[in-house]
């Protein structure tokens, strides 16, 4: 147990007292998108958004663990801050490991793998990697400062979260430079699907670009956040963190219900089983 007035040297949970409101609202928000999540990835069989629903879950617990904080207040327990505190840093990743699926879907869509930076066989599979290994590190250093007993833990698990985050934020670097120069070679060597009126795929690509700067945006918010410390202005006021990180991957997850990839993946199939079909009435049709 922690309270708000830390002796010398001890580490205390919060420096402000969480509020119980803003926390039920976004309890609140992550539940809906993630209830359309689900009915979407079984509507159009997104099966590759599965990582996305995980990582919505880690948001609503998340934030459950911050409303159990407030109605604690000021005699806090570990257990709902260690709840809040490793699954509102770890879900981004697993957002972003959806976001990195999208991609290689997309281009295979637009019959495109020529254009592309790096090879779809290997694209998903390089920033996945990346995403395990900062998923795994912040875990490791959230687990370190979940249990710290001193100013000394503190510090460790802080440097190690700071590394995870790094290791995030250049991997969705290079992911946006892929993004965008693939973008730029496609307008420059147009595909026959680039070029259909039925398949309005061009909101999906800016939709990719939104969701990497906000998690990009996020996850630097949160190294400065650890970088400035527990005694950082970042972690004095508890407006930051929803405005830099809640608001921000609410954002992230309501534009994917809004324009969910499997809309045009799905139809992808169906025109290929149609093309398909076409193909073997003529060929019946030829003496």
């Amino acid at each position: 147990m922690a309270s708000s007035t830390p002796t010398p040297g001890e580490f205390v949970f919060y420096h402000y007292d969480p509020s119980l409101p803003a926390a039920c609202v976004f309890v609140a928000l992550f539940g809906i998108s993630f209830a359309l999540h689900v009915f979407q990835m079984f509507k159009f069989r997104a099966w590759y958004f599965v990582s996305f629903l995980i990582g919505c879950c880690f948001e609503i617990v998340g934030y459950i663990g911050r409303a159990l904080s407030a109605a604690e207040t000021p005699n806090w327990t570990t257990t709902s801050y260690t709840i809040q505190s490793l699954t509102l840093l770890l879900g981004p990743a697993l957002l972003a490991a959806s976001i990195y699926m999208v991609l290689g879907r997309l281009i295979r869509f637009l019959e495109a793998e020529h254009l592309a930076l790096i090879r779809t066989k290997w694209l998903t599979k390089i920033f996945v990697l990346g995403d395990v290994i900062s998923f795994v590190t912040q875990g490791a250093g959230g687990a370190i400062l979940s249990r710290a007993k001193s100013l000394s833990d503190v510090d460790l698990g802080e440097n190690i979260i700071i590394a995870g985050l790094a290791v995030q934020i250049a991997f969705f670097g290079v992911f946006i430079i892929v993004i965008c120069l693939f973008h730029y070679r496609i307008n420059r060597s147009p595909t026959c699907p680039y070029n259909s009126v039925i398949l309005r795929w061009r909101p999906f690509i800016w939709i990719l670009y939104g969701a990497s700067i906000l998690i990009m945006v996020r996850s630097v918010f949160r190294v400065a956040e650890y970088v400035t410390g527990s005694n950082g202005p970042l972690m004095a006021s508890e407006v930051y963190i929803y405005v830099f990180d809640a608001a921000l991957m609410f954002m992230v997850a309501a534009m994917f219900n809004l324009f969910h990839p499997g809309k045009i993946i799905r139809m992808d199939h169906k025109l290929t089983a149609i093309s398909e079909s076409s193909m073997r009435v003529g060929l019946q049709i030829l003496p």
